[in-house]
Order: structure tokens, then sequence, then C-alpha cells
């Protein structure tokens, strides 16, 4: 079977920064890929080359066989490749249904003039899309929340409310940018679980940066390592652990600073 995301030597420069330098990535149908580096060595600016904010000045992104290297961002998300953000991609003034709501605007099927009158095919299809969001909610805990105001919750909720409007968007591939951040090691564990309950009951693929080393070791099918941009290692999560250039360059450090 053929990797559903299939990336090769995708090189990126910003200025006399070499981001990126001949990384190549595969990750398969239902697979949990862990994508993990020392601050600074280039994964945000990967999935921005995935995901078509930036365009690489050499390689290509393959979903699902099809060559989306020169599509645009919208278009990669019309095909099921749904992302969080390292930053949040949240509307913080908006509730956490509003939030999810606005997230599945793509999928809606009536313009702004039937919108603004209200008929009867716009109701029907906001009466979904409310129906939709409450069920991703519901999925992740989230549903006593729905009218809560997402920039007064705390941090690691908001990057649940990070996760459900990406799952709204209908993906077949998520994206993780940092997904358990700000969250307590009991938090990050639970999102460890939701995570696998996602990939098990809706058929997902994962890729997930991320730098809490239990919840990687713990979840993922195979991890990459990067580092100054380029790729380090390689492997099943108890390799890269025992990895001595991933231990020095990046394991090490996460030991250090959590001792």
């Amino acid at each position: 079977m053929p990797p559903v995301l299939e990336v090769r030597d995708v090189s990126i420069r910003f200025g006399g920064l070499q981001a990126l330098e001949g990384v190549d990535l595969d990750v398969g149908e239902w697979e949990i890929v862990g994508l993990i580096g020392p601050n600074g060595a280039g994964k945000t600016t990967f999935y921005n080359c995935i995901t078509g904010i930036y365009p690489p000045d050499r390689g290509s992104v393959r979903y699902r066989g099809r060559d989306v290297s020169a599509l645009p961002t919208h278009r990669r998300t019309a095909l099921g490749m749904g992302r969080t953000w390292q930053n949040l991609g949240v509307v913080r003034t908006l509730s956490v249904l509003e939030n999810v709501k606005t997230a599945q605007h793509a999928h809606i099927s009536y313009g702004a003039l039937s919108g603004l009158a209200g008929s009867p095919a716009s109701l029907t299809e906001e009466r979904r899309v409310r129906r939709n969001a409450e069920e991703i909610l519901e999925f992740l805990g989230l549903l006593p929340l729905r009218g809560e105001i997402v920039g007064g919750l705390p941090y690691g909720t908001q990057k649940l409310c990070d996760l459900a409007m990406a799952l709204a968007t209908d993906p077949d591939i998520l994206l993780l940018d940092e997904p358990s951040s700000g969250m307590a090691p009991e938090e990050a564990h639970r999102l460890g679980e939701t995570l696998r309950f996602l990939r098990d009951s809706l058929d997902l693929t994962i890729l997930m940066i991320e730098h809490h080393v239990p919840l990687v070791v713990g979840l993922c099918d195979y991890v990459y390592v990067l580092n100054f941009g380029r790729l380090l290692a390689k492997g099943e999560p108890q390799e890269i652990q025992r990895h001595p250039d991933v231990v020095s360059a990046y394991l090490g450090e996460v030991d250090d600073a959590a001792s």
C-alpha cells in the first residue's frame, strides 16, 4: 500500500538560513508518526511546506499518490489534509462551538445571499453544521464548554479546541503541531488515548510534532528526528529513544530539563 503522505527532498532557504535540506518522510495509512527535534530544527517550517504555506525551493509533496506540491493550502485541505497550529488557529473572541462551526466553511454548500436571506436550504445546512460541531466537541469531551469564549479557557483546552477545528475539516490525515503544549503530564496522557481513539474510530492517519517524549514513545508507530533542518534519524520509538545522536541532540536536553 502506498504512503498516504510522501515527502521527498524538501529544501527551503530563508535568506542566509538553510531551514530545511533534503528532508524525506513517509506516513502510511492509519499510522501515527512523530516528528521530533530541538527548538529551531525546522519542524513547523516542514509542516508549512507540506500544507502549502511555504513553497519549497526543491522537493515534492505527494498525497495519496497525487503530487500536490503546486496546490494552494485550501485545495490541500479540501483533499483531506487537516492541521493544527503551534500558536493556535482558534478565534479567541468566539465561543468553542462558533470556532468549530467556522472551521466547516469549506464544506458549506449555500452562498452568501442564501445565508443572508435565511433560505430553507441555508437553515438546513446550518443545522447540519451545528450538529457536526457538537458531535466533534462531544468526541473530545468539550461539549460542556461549547458556549465558553475560547480566549478565557486554559491553554491546554484551547489546544483541544484547535484539534476540534482540524477535525471539522473532515480530514483523512491530521498534522498536529505540538498538541500537548500547555498540558500537564496527566492531560498529555489522556490526549494520547484520545488520539489513538480518533485514529481507530475515524480511520485517521496522524503526523505529529511533539516535544513530550513519553507521549511520542507511547503513541507513535514511527518517529522522524530533525536537527538543523536535516533528518537526523528515523525508526521505531524505542530505537529512536536509544539512538546516541538523538540523545545528544534532543532527548538528553529533555531529560535534563525534566530533572
